[in-house]
């Protein structure tokens, strides 16, 4: 049980630092969708994302050596900020007040595909584990 509490926390703070990083550069990094702006910056945005999960991921992993550690952090993560972001989304004149609606529907394009990744990537990670473990 103590190993879900960590990873429960792990995505709380993840949750935040993306949220924060929106409250403070949303109205710079996120355009109407549309704009010729908006695709370029959503690959970006995805590109770091992905990236940074990635690292992310892997300093997890010294926190937690449990087998499919990987797939726990994604599953959890991804529920606990997708359960958060409900709140965010729901609120966002409280959470994002520089964001008009056009940027909020773009972060909520991101937010679509940093999800997925925090799936994908953790159990990309895991079977790489898998494969180096059994060789």
């Amino acid at each position: 049980m103590k190993n879900y509490l960590i990873t429960t926390l792990w995505g709380v703070f993840i949750w935040f630092f993306a949220t924060l990083f929106f409250v403070f550069f949303g109205e710079h990094v996120l355009f109407s969708p549309g704009k010729e702006n908006f695709t370029t910056s959503i690959l970006l945005l995805v590109l770091g994302t992905g990236l940074l999960l990635w690292g992310v991921t892997y300093i997890y992993l010294f926190f937690d050596k449990s087998k499919n550690a990987p797939l726990k952090f994604g599953v959890i993560g991804t529920i606990i900020g997708l359960s958060l972001d409900t709140f965010s989304i729901s609120n966002h004149n409280l959470i994002f007040p520089k964001l008009d609606d056009s940027q909020i529907i773009a972060f909520t394009t991101w937010m679509s595909f940093a999800y997925a990744l925090y799936l994908f990537i953790p159990a990309l990670i895991n079977q790489q584990r898998i494969k180096h473990f059994k060789v």
